[in-house]
């Protein structure tokens, strides 16, 4: 966040990731690099749940009984859950965006105390004007996600057979691909999301994922849609390496315990 926004006295200027970190410790101490990490606890826990649960009761909806999941099947039942969940995640990422920031606008008490003084100042509006941009992000990258996970999956364990190793490994290089190559609609959603504690005039007047785009070219040119990508890719791998060891594991245990023959082969 504090690499990508644009127009802010928040913002992080900075040749890389140890840096960036060096510079936000030093300056706002070392506390301050886990703010906004309470607003992605609360939110992620039901986001999660949601996405797998649309997510299978979609798939198994589109897939006739008897047959294995076509991958038709599981992209769109992919892009749908990614609509229903982010609808849900979307107030909490932009939550997180605003405390990430730091000093003034962005120095507030509590998740709550972010919350009610974003609706204050900015009404609901500012909690979902990123969403058209976070899908347009989140579908890709969950479509790149998914594809990934199940070639490396099955490249990796060609039986099927349960294996948290490979889950977790297969896991983790699908997150650094899908995170690497949405980074540029990333840095849209971020000017977005924290445009609203922006001193600047053209940054606060960006109100679509195009004019965001805009504006980051002509500040920073093209290397300005790469910013943050390594602090993704970092971040991405082991959320998705324990997400999909986590979803599978428990999809395992379910299916022992019914009986399925699925257990076998997950």
């Amino acid at each position: 966040t504090r690499m990508q926004v644009v127009g802010s006295p928040s913002a992080v200027v900075s040749s890389g990731v140890a840096r960036a970190l060096k510079t936000i410790s030093t300056t706002e101490g070392i506390r301050s690099l886990w703010r906004g990490v309470t607003s992605v606890v609360v939110g992620a826990g039901p986001s999660h749940a949601v996405y797998f649960a649309v997510y299978e009761q979609t798939k198994a909806m589109l897939t006739r009984s008897g047959q294995a999941s076509s991958a038709v099947a599981a992209g769109a039942a992919g892009g749908v859950a990614t609509i229903v969940s982010d609808a849900l995640m979307n107030p909490f990422d932009v939550i997180k965006q605003r405390m990430q920031l730091g000093g003034g606008t962005g120095a507030y008490r509590s998740i709550v105390d972010c919350a009610a003084t974003v609706m204050r100042r900015e009404g609901v509006r500012a909690f979902y004007v990123s969403y058209p941009t976070t899908l347009v992000m989140n579908m890709p990258f969950q479509s790149i996600q998914f594809g990934c996970y199940d070639l490396f999956r099955r490249s990796i364990n060609p039986s099927g057979t349960y294996s948290p190793l490979t889950h977790v490994v297969a896991g983790g290089m699908a997150g650094a691909v899908a995170a690497a190559l949405t980074t540029p609609i990333d840095c849209c959603k971020t000017l977005l999301q924290t445009r609203g504690a922006s001193s600047d005039a053209e940054v606060r007047a960006a109100s679509s994922m195009l004019q965001s785009a805009s504006v980051i070219y002509r500040r920073q040119g093209v290397a300005g849609f790469l910013r943050g990508i390594k602090p993704r890719i970092i971040a991405n791998m082991p959320a998705t390496a324990i997400s999909w060891t986590t979803y599978e594991y428990f999809k395992w245990v379910i299916a022992r315990r019914s009986g399925s023959s699925a257990a076998q082969n997950i």
